[in-house]
């Protein structure tokens, strides 16, 4: 019981020394990124006016894609572009990328390179 909660601490501290320097604001939102076991979320979030301005995960991507699954990585990748479509149609074209306390690699990563590959510049 007690490295269960050593972890969740270690968690937490990390998720609180990445988010200290992070502020999104409407012309500049913070992407926050949750990866799950099986699914990853992305969110465009305005800290200032505390409104989440898009959002999209690769749960949606799935129903939208008639059930049609790639790796995990691929689409990571998709949930970034399609992330960064929607940004641009708001007029947004420059993000901070909050990676919570994961490590950048992997899936988060690639939602990143997604993000960049649709022209929003991180």
């Amino acid at each position: 019981m007690r490295r269960r909660v050593q972890t969740f601490d270690r968690r937490e501290r990390r998720k609180l020394r990445v988010r200290s320097k992070i502020k999104g604001t409407a012309q500049r939102p913070r992407i926050s990124v949750f990866r799950s076991n099986k699914y990853i979320y992305a969110q465009a979030i305005d800290d200032e006016a505390r409104k989440t301005l898009a959002a999209y995960n690769s749960l949606k991507l799935r129903k939208e894609e008639n059930g049609k699954k790639g790796t995990k990585s691929e689409e990571a990748f998709r949930v970034g572009e399609i992330l960064g479509k929607m940004l641009i149609e708001k007029g947004i074209k420059s993000a901070i990328f909050d990676r919570g306390y994961y490590k950048y690699a992997g899936r988060v990563a690639k939602v990143a390179e997604g993000l960049r590959k649709v022209g929003v510049k991180i």
